[in-house]
């Protein structure tokens, strides 16, 4: 069953490269006593993710933060090597977090995930966005399939507030 709005966020480690390489990440110490945007894609550098996704997150970081959010985290189902040149690529450095769910192993945890095996990309995250405020999912935009408008940057925005 997939997380709902109200449910902790599971335990699970993701990847970010640090300055000495990848370093891990665990969810319980991103989401502890903090309010983070998260938002999850299929993949880095694909069309949609790259293209409108991700630059509507570095677009609105000011605004959101502004808003009371103390992080923006990009996640998806590809290396941590991948999701920094996306990160770096995209100019997302010190406005949205780059995190690495290799594995699928959060993607799974949440009950987000989708079999891409159809354009040979195999398992990958559905496209979603999530308001997270102390481990607690306070609201939770999943996508209908190759659909984008809940997720975007712009309708957490006006969730916020």
């Amino acid at each position: 069953m997939p997380i709902a709005k109200g449910d902790r966020v599971p335990t699970a480690t993701l990847m970010r490269m640090g300055p000495n390489g990848p370093e891990p990440v665990v969810t319980d110490d991103l989401f502890r006593g903090r309010t983070v945007a998260l938002f999850a894609v299929p993949g880095a550098y694909t069309p949609t993710c790259s293209a409108r996704h991700l630059p509507g997150f570095i677009e609105k970081a000011d605004e959101i933060r502004a808003k009371g959010v103390d992080e923006i985290v990009c996640v998806a189902v590809n290396d941590v090597f991948v999701m920094d040149a996306w990160g770096k690529s995209a100019g997302a450095d010190g406005k949205v977090t780059m995190l690495a769910d290799g594995n699928g192993e959060f993607t799974k945890a949440l009950g987000l995930e989708m079999d891409a095996s159809r354009f040979g990309m195999g398992l990958r995250s559905q496209r979603y966005s999530m308001l997270v405020k102390d481990g607690v999912v306070a609201e939770l935009n999943v996508e209908e399939p190759m659909a984008f408008r809940v997720s975007s940057a712009e309708y957490l925005v006006g969730q916020l507030g």
